[in-house]
């Protein structure tokens, strides 16, 4: 029921796959990814989930500019979850060389494209080196104007939830805010995304039917859609399909578009 209820959109508008075909007056200003699948991709090859994972930072290194080329204006991807501590520790810890190595080997073109780089999420539990390169690179990407491109590492919809009330707590306990003044608007200004809009469209890879933990306030009115392809073989013309698919939807927001 549920699998038929939202569809890996496999069927409507599959073959749309040129950025031409898209509407330019509706594209999705804010997408955001959950990018699974980087080790059920390896295991299928026979290789080491390590090789997964390299093999979805470059999907990601292909879809950054695809979404720059589209004209989504912010792109907001999942790359360690606050529940990912779980694994192995030698996992962890590739993950973490491999932000690094991102930075190290992707700044330079981000920088020239016009990316702006920002990282959400508990970065300050983070190792130090790679806090700094984190913080250099958001510094040097700062003003530029292109896509924002942010990058969710040990984050959790929950605690940045949590975050966001504790903040507010404080406030009040410092009666700098009154308990009438707690509204939607004013919640949005404690989370992570406070000065961007919502997620137009959330996709999810390696066909999983959930949001894990990802964007939970900020996604309350996504355009969600799925696929069975892993993150590693996710390429520009699934997000063009994603897009032309969520063209096809009437977006009402709990009303209705032409009310009696």
């Amino acid at each position: 029921m549920w699998r038929k209820l939202f569809s890996r959109n496999n069927k409507l508008n599959y073959t749309v796959n040129d950025a031409n075909q898209l509407d330019p007056d509706n594209i999705p200003a804010h997408i955001a990814i959950i990018m699974d699948g980087n080790g059920r991709w390896a295991k299928k090859r026979g290789l080491p989930r390590t090789l997964g994972h390299r093999a979805g930072v470059e999907a990601l290194r292909g879809i950054v500019k695809a979404a720059t080329k589209i004209g989504v204006q912010i792109l907001t991807v999942y790359a360690f979850s606050t529940e990912n501590w779980k694994r192995p520790a030698s996992e962890v810890d590739l993950l973490m060389q491999l932000f690094s190595e991102y930075l190290d080997n992707e700044i330079d073109e981000l920088d020239n494209n016009g990316v702006q780089i920002r990282f959400i999420g508990k970065t300050d539990e983070l190792a130090e080196t790679l806090q700094k390169k984190m913080a250099e690179a958001e510094q040097r990407t700062g003003c530029n104007i292109g896509l924002i491109l942010n990058i969710a590492v040990n984050y959790g919809g929950r605690a940045e939830v949590i975050r966001a009330v504790r903040d507010i707590a404080q406030q009040v306990l410092a009666k700098k805010m009154l308990i009438e003044e707690i509204t939607e608007q004013s919640i949005k200004t404690h989370l992570y995304t406070c000065d961007l809009p919502d997620p137009d469209l959330v996709i999810r890879t390696s066909g999983d039917l959930r949001l894990s933990n990802f964007l939970l306030w900020q996604s309350a009115y996504s355009e969600l859609w799925f696929t069975d392809s892993n993150w590693p073989d996710f390429r520009a013309e699934h997000l063009i399909q994603a897009i032309a698919n969520y063209q096809l939807r009437e977006r009402r927001f709990g009303g209705l578009k032409n009310p009696k």
